[in-house]
C-alpha cells in the first residue's frame, strides 16, 4: 500500500513543499512514481522514515540534515525492540494494515511483562495518537489499544477477597484507556475489580454501587470541561456513589481540582495513590 504525498504532510505535519525541497536537496524520501497519472506515492517504508525524521527535528531538536542522517544511518530494523515495535506500529496505522497492528501488538505482549506492556507500550501510543493522527487512523489504533487492554484486564486474576472497585468514565467521556490500565494494576494488587467503561451515567453509577457496594468509585475525566459543566457531572456523581469514597483522575480533573476537592472528592494519578488514599480513608473509618 502507498500515500500520496497530501496524505504524508497531513500525518506527519511536514509540508508537501517542504517534503519536495528535502527530495531535491537531500535525496530524501524517494517516491515512486504512481502509474498513469505520476503523482508521488510513498511505500510504508518511506512513510516511517519520515515520521522517525520528523519527531527527530520535532522533538529531539536535531537539524533536518541531521535528523535525515540518522534515520539513513539506523534503519528500522537496528532500533531496539521498544522503540522498534513503536515504529512499526505507527507505519501499519498509517497505511491502514490492522493485520500488521496485530502482529506488533502480539510481538510486543511476547517480549514484556503485564505492567510494561501497559504502561511503557500501549499507554504512550495511546496518549499520541490524539496529536498523531487524522480521525479515521485515530479510531482504528485507539480500537486495537483499547481491545489489547480490555484482554489483558480479563486475563488477569484478582484475589477472591480483595477490595472490591468500580471503575467508570462520567457522562460523555469515551476515552477510557487509562480507566483499563488501571483495572489491570488493581487487579495484580489482589483487587476485584467491576468496570462500567465510557459515557457512565449517574443512574448506572448509582445501580451498581448499591448492587456491589465497592469499597471505592474511581472515575476518569479525560474531555476538557467547562467550570460548570465539571461541578455539575462530578456532583451528579458523587451523589450517585454515597456513601463510597470516589477517587477521580485523568487530565480533565486535573484543572479542576479546587472543585474536586470541595465536593468532597479525592484525585490520584496512578493505582498507587489510589490503594493509598483507600487505605486512608479505611484507616480513619477504623479509629475509635
Amino acid at each position: 500500500m502507498t500515500l500520496r504525498i497530501r496524505t504524508i504532510a497531513r500525518l506527519t505535519g511536514i509540508r508537501e513543499a517542504t517534503l519536495r525541497a528535502w527530495e531535491r536537496r537531500y535525496g530524501f524520501p524517494r517516491p515512486h512514481r504512481s502509474e498513469g497519472n505520476n503523482y508521488r506515492v510513498y511505500t510504508r517504508d518511506e512513510v516511517e522514515a519520515i515520521r522517525r525524521v520528523a519527531r527527530l527535528i520535532q522533538q529531539d531538536g536535531l537539524s533536518v540534515s541531521e535528523a535525515i542522517a540518522q534515520v539513513r544511518a539506523t534503519p528500522l530494523k537496528d532500533l531496539p525492540q521498544p522503540e522498534r515495535l513503536n515504529e512499526r506500529f505507527w507505519s501499519a496505522v498509517m497505511v491502514l494494515d490492522g493485520e500488521e497492528v496485530t502482529r506488533v501488538l502480539d510481538e510486543a505482549q511476547a517480549a514484556m511483562d503485564v505492567e510494561a506492556y501497559c504502561d511503557r507500550f500501549l499507554m504512550p501510543l495511546l496518549r499520541e495518537m490524539g496529536v498523531r493522527l487524522d480521525i479515521a487512523r485515530e479510531h482504528l489504533a485507539s480500537a486495537f489499544i483499547r481491545q489489547r487492554l480490555r484482554q489483558v484486564l480479563d486475563s488477569v486474576d484478582s484475589g477472591p477477597e480483595g477490595a472490591r472497585a468500580l471503575l467508570a468514565c462520567p457522562a460523555k467521556d469515551h476515552h477510557e484507556g487509562g480507566l483499563l490500565a488501571l483495572g489491570v494494576h488493581l487487579k495484580r494488587k489482589g483487587w476485584r475489580v467491576t468496570l462500567l467503561g465510557a459515557d457512565t451515567p449517574a443512574d448506572a453509577l448509582r445501580t451498581a454501587c448499591v448492587q456491589l457496594k465497592p469499597d471505592v468509585v474511581a472515575l476518569s475525566f479525560v474531555r476538557r470541561r467547562e467550570p460548570d459543566e465539571f461541578l455539575e457531572v462530578l456532583g451528579d456523581a458523587l451523589r450517585a456513589c454515597a456513601p463510597f469514597p470516589v477517587v477521580v483522575g485523568g487530565p480533565g480533573a486535573r484543572e479542576h481540582l479546587k472543585t474536586l476537592f470541595t465536593l468532597g472528592a479525592q484525585y490520584a494519578e496512578s493505582a498507587e495513590e489510589l490503594v493509598a488514599i483507600w487505605n486512608q480513608v479505611r484507616n480513619a473509618q477504623n479509629r475509635p
